[in-house]
């Protein structure tokens, strides 16, 4: 359908690519585009929801300039998924041994890798070329160290693992009963006092030059100074170490389904995309900072990830290049309701319900994720058929939350 909305109130307008959008959500994008590093215009994407400063489902195109909380603390979090050759007749009635195997190699919610497993550990060596890049700025940085317990220990141990919230692990089927293998999770705790870190640099900063802001969350660094390039530096690294992050667990998930399912391969292209990370990159014949805060790249031709919510469907698409998105496009359902308002309304019998069919957790520690917390993901494609089309879309059939 395209771009729906239009707010021609802030410095530079706003194009938003639904009607579907709280009154919360629309201050903030009003907020961003109210600041002098914006160009261009904001782009709300069909998923868009409010969020801490920036919207979530926005992009943000900035000159010389970025904002550490529009990209957020789960810096690089994204998606990666695989089809294999297996079909839904390869796979058991009853999916629950599956998913006890795939948990018990993918550490969830707040558990780690042993330290005592990780030391001289083939992801320690993978890992390796990151340590000393992080080492670099924790010396520029030491009080990272102190906003995260056991930091240099922590960090390894949670490489290739899920996290909490709405990240996932899941087995999915096409439209040709093709089996997919597909997660969601992030830079984990290291990413998070990465965010933290800088977003707190930023305000002070913007409090040393006496700048006033819409929202002291929209603090940014300004290209030419120190905290610039070590937050450029910083990000990069949490954005690398997502994709590592990203790459061990699906290894590993893919390792336990060959322990229980007939003989497979991969059959395909890996999809792997960030949603919540900054890139620079030319639009418009000019060179900007794009941050795509709950937003994948959709150049042309582009394969990106958007999944639904529990129960949902998922789809593999083709971005189009649309320059009014900045080649972007949704990263998902987006929330309809807040994590506390899901836990006061629904019960863990709603959420059996509403998973009927999926062989995953049905208790009330995930009743926060239930699908009816998040928007239609059938409307939100329908929103931006300028921006993406359909490869594949995908049905869960086993999904792990942290």
């Amino acid at each position: 359908m395209g771009i729906q909305l239009q707010l021609n109130k802030g410095r530079v307008p706003v194009k938003i690519w639904t009607r579907d959008i709280e009154t919360k959500a629309i201050e903030q994008l009003l907020n961003v585009a109210s600041l002098p590093i914006v160009h261009g215009h904001v782009a709300a994407m069909p998923d868009v929801h409010a969020g801490t400063g920036a919207t979530v489902g926005s992009v943000i195109a900035t000159r010389r300039a970025i904002i550490p909380a529009a990209v957020g603390v789960d810096i690089g979090c994204g998606m990666n998924a695989v089809r294999t050759t297996l079909t839904a007749s390869q796979l058991p009635d009853n999916l629950r041994a599956l998913r006890l195997s795939i948990e018990g190699v993918v550490p969830c919610g707040f558990a780690q890798h042993a330290a005592s497993k990780m030391r001289g550990s083939a992801l320690q060596r993978v890992g390796r070329s990151l340590d000393a890049r992080l080492d670099v700025i924790v010396g520029k940085h030491p009080g990272l160290v102190k906003m995260q317990r056991r930091f240099n220990e922590t960090w390894l141990c949670q490489i290739g693992t899920l996290g909490s919230g709405n990240h996932f692990i899941e087995l999915c089927l096409d439209e040709t009963d093709r089996v997919w293998l597909m997660l969601h999770s992030g830079s984990r705790g290291i990413g998070n006092v990465i965010g933290r870190y800088f977003i707190a640099a930023a305000r002070k900063d913007m409090q040393r030059q006496q700048i006033r802001l819409p929202d002291r969350d929209l603090a940014y660094v300004a290209e030419g100074a120190e905290l610039f390039d070590d937050y450029v530096e910083a990000v990069a690294w949490a954005q690398d170490y997502a994709l590592l992050n990203r790459r061990q667990m699906l290894a590993a998930a893919l390792d336990a389904l060959k322990t229980r399912l007939p003989p497979f391969r991969i059959d395909g292209e890996a999809i792997d995309c960030h949603h919540n990370y900054v890139a620079r990159e030319r639009h418009f014949g000019e060179d900007l900072f794009i941050t795509r805060k709950g937003a994948i790249s959709a150049r042309a031709g582009e394969l990106g990830i958007i999944p639904g919510s529990m129960g949902a469907r998922s789809y593999i698409v083709r971005g189009l290049g649309n320059p009014q998105s900045f080649a972007s496009c949704a990263h998902g359902a987006g929330r309809r309701m807040s994590r506390g308002a899901a836990k006061r309304r629904f019960s863990r019998f709603d959420l059996a319900e509403q998973t009927a069919g999926v062989e995953c957790r049905k208790d009330g520690g995930v009743v926060d994720e239930i699908p009816a917390a998040y928007k239609d993901i059938d409307a939100v494609m329908a929103n931006q058929r300028d921006l993406v089309e359909v490869v594949h879309t995908l049905k869960q059939v086993l999904c792990i939350k942290g």
